[in-house]
């Protein structure tokens, strides 16, 4: 059996493990890849994030089309199946793929397809095939999976999780999704755009408690007028399976048919094949690892980043986290722990959080107020027409430090950026008078930072 030694071996090539891999290279190591699937990218470039924030963009452009003036004389509004708006996904998914690929070419990082295994902790296998390769560090960057619930039938046709939906073949007119979570609320919002009627299973008492009450209660606003009735405080019992169609019954007694079923609860970390057992390394109830601030594991050569490791799960996250973990080998002195991690979720409209809510203050006694800007106020909105959301800022009373920046509407994901720069810095440039003395380029929505700064100053002076 043919046997080949490197500094580190990063197993997996989504975001988490690319970036090991390449930091590494670059700081003059030998390195390989391991990847599991038939090309680069991981899970968040062939089922999760690529493709499901490609397809939420077809859904929005077909609604934009819809709703705007400019294109009534070209007709009626244009409904789309998924499968039609889902090609564009496939594009994505196909560039990002080549884009990477030609990353490990460029740095001579080859790629050893199929699936690790541990056989001690310097030296794995490949399953399958006659290949060991051996390490002085491994970086364990192998993602997450949808988690799959004991007496769900999966094989069915017509129940779905969020990476098979891509592959969905009907073209549905009623979806009920078990959870709503960040991916539950994302499709929900996609499913309402295309027309579909929605039953989103929520077991929490609210949609996304962990964001601010305003944002969360928006977002349910908007998913109504989509067609998405929310179900909360809500637990599953059991399916019935038809070949048209699913029942869905809850433990309250409730009955829901629907067309397809689409499973959003929960996901569990790619852990169970590494054999893991056989170097004493152990993983919790959700199948994750845990590590140090270092991203270093229980054994000592041995690290792990991205969504294996659990929170947040973001993919821009685990870009950091697999770079981290990685100078944690090669350049101590430049590792640093991923702890402020801006929150996008990608429903229509969007969502992006970072820092305190109020509630959170509330309970910590902090004094603090509010500035908002409502976009349908601003120039660059009113051009563009998306008009729907706000941006809400909270600082401290007294001190007027940026505590927490909250956006809802178009383009949100990218609005939060701003604060989050300023949030980061020492005070006292970490305060609201920032937004007051620093001149936006308009029309943008960048100026809703002074919009906001402006609002809520003057409820302190």
């Amino acid at each position: 059996m043919q046997k080949e030694h490197f500094d580190i071996i990063v197993i997996g090539s989504g975001p988490a493990g690319e970036a090991a891999a390449m930091n590494a290279k670059k700081k003059g190591r030998t390195v390989a890849i391991v990847c599991d699937l038939e090309s680069v990218g991981g899970s968040c470039t062939h089922y999760g994030t690529i493709p499901s924030k490609a397809l939420r963009h077809s859904v929005k452009e077909v609604m934009q089309f819809n709703a705007n003036p400019m294109f009534r004389d070209l007709g009626d509004a244009r409904k789309l199946s998924f499968q039609q708006v889902s090609k564009h996904a496939d594009r994505v998914v196909y560039e990002q793929v080549q884009m990477r690929t030609d990353f490990y070419d460029r740095n001579r990082i080859p790629i050893y397809k199929g699936r690790a295994s541990f056989l001690d902790k310097n030296t794995i296998k490949l399953v399958g095939k006659r290949k060991k390769l051996s390490a002085s560090h491994f970086v364990i960057a192998t993602g997450s999976s949808p988690y799959h619930p004991p007496g769900v039938d999966f094989s069915h046709p017509r129940i779905f999780d969020s990476d098979t939906i891509l592959g969905m073949d009907v073209s549905p007119r009623k979806v009920t999704i078990m959870g709503a979570g960040v991916i539950g609320c994302e499709y929900a919002s996609i499913f309402g755009g295309l027309g579909c009627k929605v039953e989103l299973i929520n077991p929490a008492a609210s949609l996304l408690s962990f964001l601010d009450t305003e944002i969360s209660d928006a977002l349910g606003y908007h998913l109504r007028n989509l067609g998405v009735r929310s179900r909360h405080n809500e637990e599953f019992e059991k399916m019935e399976y038809f070949d048209d169609h699913i029942v869905t019954y809850l433990k309250s007694g409730k009955k829901i048919r629907s067309d397809i079923v689409l499973w959003a609860n929960g996901r569990s970390g790619n852990t169970k094949n590494l054999g893991l057992n056989l170097i004493g390394l152990n993983t919790n109830s959700r199948q994750q690892i845990s590590v140090n601030n270092k991203y270093q594991t229980s054994v000592k050569n041995i690290y792990a980043a991205g969504d294996v490791i659990g929170w947040p799960s973001l993919a821009g996250a685990a870009y950091d986290q697999g770079r981290a973990a990685s100078n944690a080998i090669v350049a101590p002195d430049e590792c640093y722990h991923v702890e402020q991690v801006a929150t996008g979720i990608y429903t229509i409209p969007e969502i992006s959080t970072l820092g305190a809510t109020e509630q959170e203050l509330t309970e910590q006694k902090i004094p603090y107020e509010v500035g908002k800007a409502f976009f349908k106020n601003t120039a660059r909105a009113q051009i563009t027409g998306e008009q729907v959301g706000m941006l809400k800022l909270i600082f401290h009373f007294e001190t007027l430090e940026l505590l927490g920046i909250h956006c809802f509407g178009d383009q949100a994901s990218e609005i939060v950026h701003i604060g989050q720069a300023i949030m980061r810095q020492s005070a006292p440039a970490n305060s609201m008078n920032y937004f007051l003395t620093t001149t936006f380029n308009y029309p943008t929505m960048a100026e809703a930072y002074r919009t906001a700064a402006l609002d809520g100053l003057n409820r302190v002076f």
